[in-house]
């Protein structure tokens, strides 16, 4: 996060991941129980694409939460010199909107969790941490991302949270999609052979 060599290391490594609706779904705290929630997927999708200049109203977070949501996956994929990051993405929309749609326990998860990084970066900086500084911010990630695998505090299990609703939220993003993995769409097949395999031939 600190540097480039950070930057280009985590994006390579998110790549891997997985991207798009299959991350979401593997979630346990963001998986889809209802139709609702899969409209709602879709839904942020298109708003995603759609780019608008104004931002969405807030459907759940309140505006401190939502602007710790902001800093919290711009560090996580933060803008470099080949692609916008996932405040550009307006990812944070994206989550405000899947949370709002999903069940009680995955809405008390986010609003425990991001309460628990603001307190947590009160003690150490004196101030939430959207209002920290970026390597203030750095700091405080690399240390709850310490133990990705096996997260035991509220505040490593949340990392885990966001970081997954982040990736999904951007690499479903027409900035994600277009700008950082450069799809360029569908291509029309002229026309298809089929298998070649003389013994699949009639």
């Amino acid at each position: 996060m600190a540097n480039e060599k950070d930057e280009i290391t985590r994006r390579e490594a998110i790549k891997t991941i997985g991207v798009g609706a299959g991350v979401i779904a593997a979630l346990p705290v963001l998986s889809r129980t209802s139709a609702a929630q899969e409209a709602a997927h879709d839904h942020a999708r298109h708003a995603l694409q759609a780019a608008a200049a104004q931002p969405q109203p807030l459907r759940f977070f309140t505006e401190e939460e939502n602007r710790t949501v902001i800093e919290m996956t711009e560090q996580i994929i933060p803008a470099d010199d080949t692609s916008p990051g996932a405040r550009a993405a307006k990812v944070n929309e994206y989550i405000d909107l899947i949370v709002s749609e999903s069940p009680d326990p995955t809405k008390q998860t986010w609003r425990e969790g991001l309460a628990a990084i603001n307190k947590m970066s009160r003690e150490r900086f004196s101030k939430p941490f959207p209002d920290a500084g970026v390597d203030q911010q750095i700091e405080l990630l690399k240390e709850i991302s310490k133990n990705e695998k096996s997260p035991q505090t509220v505040e490593e299990k949340f990392f885990r949270t966001i970081k997954y609703a982040t990736v999904d939220g951007y690499y479903t993003s027409e900035i994600g999609i277009h700008k950082e993995l450069h799809y360029k769409g569908n291509s029309f097949l002229k026309e298809f052979t089929g298998c070649t395999h003389p013994e699949h031939q009639q």
